[in-house]
């Protein structure tokens, strides 16, 4: 039971978009009508982020591989971009993720599960507000051949999300059921930093055919890293493999390498454990200044080098995740009627 929040459904009117006004920004408050907001025949109502709303089915369930989580209706499988802290470039990763799977023939949409921290507003350089279909699901935004969804297409940059964990689990919920994400082979879900109460409800309830772990090389960052490994066994979802950001730094005027994060920890770290070890993006001046201007590199320059090793990444990723899939098909019992 959670005391002191009104657990009940909330509902309120949409035109063409969602206001901004109508979400809550203050701490545990929910979603308030506007004034004179009463439904009328131009207006529908539509239950947003209420904290009872993840109770409710939204659409006719998908079938699972995963015993006891609901699929996603059209979205063939959901992988997991995971860190144990924040600052370690997940989510540049996981968007250059995203746009190798698509580069590589498929058919991909990125669900930025970070409530606090949004940035795919900024690194996919999306501006507005999504619509709604039929005033009951929100249509995803789409930039570079990704459908985009995120609570910062909903909020302005700068406003703090100052939510209790039912607020943040519903928003959650909603983001990834009710929206009409339409037909995808992969949905690659931008998770938010650590192994809190958000990471473990994803975990747990989402049926995740794969995660992929993010580290720098330095101990510090693989401490941290290690904890989402072991979370992530513990609820029996696929680690797909890690990836070292930040490996090194090669420098532009002279060309010497320097090991900023120190190098290879990360890669020492999945031999350790038996983890697939997924590739090493460097430290460059492109990578930066791309995600800032939102045009991701795999986007904006498709034939450089940076490009190439996402690229590689995807591909190792997706192979990855044909072998996992398989194994759990095989290891479902087949039932036969005489």
């Amino acid at each position: 039971m959670c005391h002191g929040v009104n657990m009940t459904r909330t509902t309120f009117p949409v035109k063409t978009a969602i206001s901004v006004r109508d979400f809550p920004t203050g701490a545990g408050r929910y979603p308030r009508r506007a004034r004179n907001s009463a439904p009328t025949a131009s207006t529908t109502p539509i239950a947003i982020f209420s904290a009872a709303a993840a109770a409710r089915p939204a659409h006719p369930a998908a079938p699972s591989h995963t015993s006891g989580k609901r699929g996603v209706p059209g979205i063939d499988a959901i992988i997991a971009v995971a860190s144990g802290k924040g600052g370690v470039g997940k989510s540049t990763t996981a968007v250059n993720l995203a746009l190798g799977l698509a580069a590589n023939g498929l058919t991909v949409g990125i669900l930025d599960a970070d409530i606090y921290g949004p940035s795919m507003p900024r690194l996919l350089g999306i501006r507005g507000r999504p619509q709604t279909v039929d005033g009951k699901v929100l249509k995803p935004m789409e930039r570079y051949g990704l459908k985009v969804m995120s609570i910062g297409f909903l909020v302005e940059e700068e406003t703090p999300m100052i939510w209790r964990g039912p607020m943040v689990i519903s928003a959650l919920t909603q983001m990834l059921r009710e929206v009409a994400w339409g037909a995808l082979d992969v949905l690659v879900v931008d998770m938010p930093p650590g192994t809190g109460d958000a990471q473990l409800t994803m975990a747990q309830q989402v049926p995740l055919a794969g995660a992929v772990i993010v580290s720098t090389p330095q101990d510090l960052a693989l401490i941290d890293a290690r904890k989402g490994l072991n979370m992530f066994k513990r609820v029996e979802v696929p680690l797909l493999g890690i990836v070292e950001n930040m490996s090194y730094f090669i420098a532009p005027d002279t060309g010497r390498r320097y090991d900023i994060f120190g190098h290879g920890g990360a890669r020492a770290e999945a031999e350790r454990l038996g983890v697939p070890f997924l590739g090493e993006v460097p430290l460059t001046m492109n990578i930066r200044e791309t995600s800032d201007a939102g045009t991701p590199v795999v986007a904006s320059d498709p034939d450089g080098p940076q490009a190439r090793i996402y690229r590689d990444i995807a591909a190792r990723t997706w192979e990855r995740l044909q072998t996992e899939t398989a194994a759990a098909e095989a290891a479902t019992p087949a039932i036969v009627f005489e």
